[in-house]
């Protein structure tokens, strides 16, 4: 190994652990809080399944009807992991096909009450909100709070919260129950979750992907990011929660099966009597860049190579770009 590789060895290592900590903490895994138990094999063909909203995480799921057909904007009422709750109606699943995994099961669509009482609870909420706040400030505790919810048939208030580490809140927990006198639940949520719940703006201009495309939070990766030859520059590839751009995992299955059946960079291939060394592969315009040791540099399609007992080398009659 040259001077030269081993320098950039030092510094891609380097690198690597000034962004690794945009990458997604143990605290940021997504924990679903809805109730699942329908398996898809358990069925009818023809039961209706409709995607669901529960408004307050902005998660999405999968949910079975059997009643009267349920329009897109309604709310229903099914059991939810905190307890019964309201969730809005985004429309039917035409064919069962295309839902994968578990199903929540719809008790009943919701009433004018319970859409009354749910429209309280948001004044309620805001009141909350502002209390809580303030009571984290007085104990000076290490939390940002994000949002507060009641749920609909529980004496229960939810408050979601995010944290560098642990934070012993019981104290907290005692004050909201005197002021609240009902039950006090406060749960840790990651950035990326509270990216989901808050939404915002992205640096495209447009919604969070988080909050306007998917809900599902899929883990996103710097290899993601090296692999699409993207700048590894922090403030490029993060977004407002201080994590990987979701966007990145979009095209990354693309990437992954190119890169598979083209050299890769640092490999090295003889060529017109010298070493060729491959320093950068550009997957869409599908052009690799070549350089000698000497200094010498070409480019060449991807086409113009090929692979034969696990070498690369470079088809006869290829010419440089």
């Amino acid at each position: 190994m040259s001077d030269q590789d081993s320098y950039e060895d030092i510094i891609e290592d380097e690198m690597d652990e000034d962004i690794s900590s945009l990458e997604d903490k143990p605290q940021d895994e997504e924990t679903s809080s809805v109730i699942t138990g329908e398996d898809l094999g358990s069925l009818n063909p023809d039961t209706p399944v409709y995607r669901l909203r529960l408004v307050y995480s902005n998660e999405t799921f999968l949910a079975v009807w059997p009643g009267e057909a349920l329009l897109p904007g309604g709310m229903v009422v099914l059991p939810t992991r905190y307890g019964r709750d309201l969730a809005q109606v985004i429309g039917p699943i035409q064919k069962h096909g295309q839902a994968m995994g578990e199903f929540a099961k719809i008790d009943r669509p919701a009433s004018g009450e319970d859409l009354e009482k749910a429209k309280s609870h948001k004044e309620q909420e805001k009141e909350a909100f502002s209390i809580c706040r303030e009571k984290i400030k007085d104990h000076r505790l290490e939390m940002k709070l994000v949002s507060v919810h009641y749920l609909l048939e529980e004496s229960k208030i939810l408050f979601f919260f995010t944290a560098e580490n642990r934070v012993d809140f019981r104290e907290l927990v005692k004050d909201l129950v005197g002021i609240f006198k009902t039950r006090i639940e406060l749960r840790q949520i990651g950035v990326r979750d509270e990216s989901r719940v808050v939404g915002g703006l992205g640096v495209c201009g447009r919604g969070y992907c988080c909050h306007a495309v998917s809900d599902k939070l899929k883990p996103v990766s710097i290899k993601m990011a090296k692999d699409q030859n993207l700048s590894l520059n922090s403030m490029k590839i993060s977004g407002p929660c201080g994590r990987l751009l979701c966007c990145l995992s979009y095209e990354h299955l693309f990437y992954n099966e190119q890169r598979r059946i083209i050299p890769q960079e640092g490999c090295k291939i003889s060529f017109d009597g010298s070493v060729w060394k491959v320093t950068e592969v550009n997957v869409v315009l599908g052009k690799l860049k070549l350089v000698t040791e000497d200094g010498r540099y070409m480019q060449l399609p991807t086409s113009a190579f090929e692979k034969a007992e696990g070498r690369w080398s470079v088809k006869p009659g290829s010419a440089a770009l």
